[in-house]
């Protein structure tokens, strides 16, 4: 290589150009002659692999949107989760059903009406569900559908209020029947395998009162003190290792409300794992076979015995009613604690299907205000 004695002068620049000096070589060894760097080569950019933006959501949850925002296609969207690609009669189970269309003969009618040629009947898809004579509109329905089932922590009234411009009555309307969709059906199966179960208090920890010595309200303040503990109510939840969970409030922590949760929930012939409280060493009598870990004397793991799944339902459905809720009345807890329980245990699927999991789950269910009494014989 030349040295620099015998670089060439700079060529001139153009006008505005700046000056580029020369690069050399700064690895020499001292005493030697300064070289001038070899050029390097230009980099071969390798083209970016340009990715779709939000193309890892599934279709449901690409869907949503639209349906959030526009009533027919909030109807449409409904309709496809609930009957798919075949259509049927809510009053006779049909599948011989038209579309009714408007005065134009090309647009859907006004009020999204099927006619049934088997039955004769007419209906919409809110026939059947929880969301049957309801005046609000099917998009703020899916709105909710679609936050209560993406939502970890729960999505409260006064949230659905401020987003859709419903009052707060309409919105603890609509919720409350989204949570009693996502119930378990009464004569659902039952769990299996290794079954973890526990209670939990819901209901805040009372604060202790400050006390002065020879003070005349000491009593009163004991009694209300304790009886902040007794409003507290128990939840026991029956957790399937790697499946699903029921949980219900009861009246009472007793032997015989836990077995009568125990054998409605648990097969005979499953391993039921608890803690150290005595009432399950009678509560699992002939239900199957049971192991404890004792918490009093600091023993949470023995091999394959713990409860870790059952209190880590607990724990999101602490930070669910204290996080979101902050209070719940004991005549509404259990429809809290269904939904809780929805999520749980549909966590294995991504939020899209969750959503249509939970459509499908509110037909056939109705929610009253007061029950209708039945018809005369």
């Amino acid at each position: 290589m030349a040295g620099i004695d015998d670089l060439k002068p700079h060529d001139p620049q153009q006008p505005g150009e700046p000056i580029k000096a020369p690069e050399f070589d700064r690895s020499r060894k001292p005493g030697a002659r300064m070289v001038a760097a070899a050029p390097k080569p230009p980099k071969v950019r390798r083209p970016r692999r340009k990715g779709k933006i939000g193309g890892d959501k599934s279709a449901i949850v690409a869907q949503l949107p639209i349906a959030c925002m526009d009533e027919t296609a909030a109807v449409e969207f409904l309709e496809r989760q609930r009957w798919g690609d075949a259509p049927c009669c809510p009053h006779c189970g049909d599948t011989d059903v038209r579309k009714m269309l408007g005065k134009d003969g090309k647009t859907r009618n006004r009020r999204y009406l099927w006619r049934c040629l088997g039955c004769r009947k007419q209906y919409t898809v809110r026939i059947g569900t929880v969301y049957e004579e309801s005046r609000i509109p099917l998009r703020h329905w899916c709105f909710a559908f679609w936050a209560s089932c993406a939502s970890k922590k729960g999505v409260s009234a006064l949230q659905i209020k401020r987003q859709t411009g419903l009052n707060y009555r309409s919105a603890l309307f609509l919720l409350n029947r989204i949570r009693h969709a996502m119930a378990p059906a009464p004569n659902g199966p039952k769990l299996g395998g290794v079954v973890e179960v526990d209670e939990v208090y819901i209901g805040g920890v009372p604060r202790k009162p400050f006390i002065r010595e020879g003070d005349t309200k000491t009593i009163r303040r004991n009694v209300e003190y304790r009886k902040k503990w007794s409003e507290r109510v128990p939840v026991v939840a029956c957790v399937e290792r790697g499946g699903e969970v029921r949980a219900n409030p009861i009246d009472g922590v007793t032997a015989a409300n836990l077995r009568q949760a125990i054998v409605e929930n648990v097969e005979k012939g499953t391993y039921i794992f608890t803690d150290d409280r005595r009432q399950y060493r009678t509560a699992t009598i002939g239900v199957g076979a049971h192991r404890s870990v004792n918490h009093s004397a600091g023993e949470y793991v023995r091999g394959p015995v713990h409860t870790n799944s059952v209190e880590g339902f607990f724990s999101l459905l602490r930070r669910r009613i204290d996080g979101t809720h902050h209070a719940v009345s004991k005549a509404h807890l259990h429809r809290y604690v269904s939904e809780a329980a929805f999520v749980y245990s549909h966590r294995g699927v991504d939020d899209g299907e969750r959503v249509r999991i939970a459509i499908r789950a509110a037909n056939g269910k109705r929610l009253f205000y007061v029950e209708p009494e039945a018809p005369a014989a």
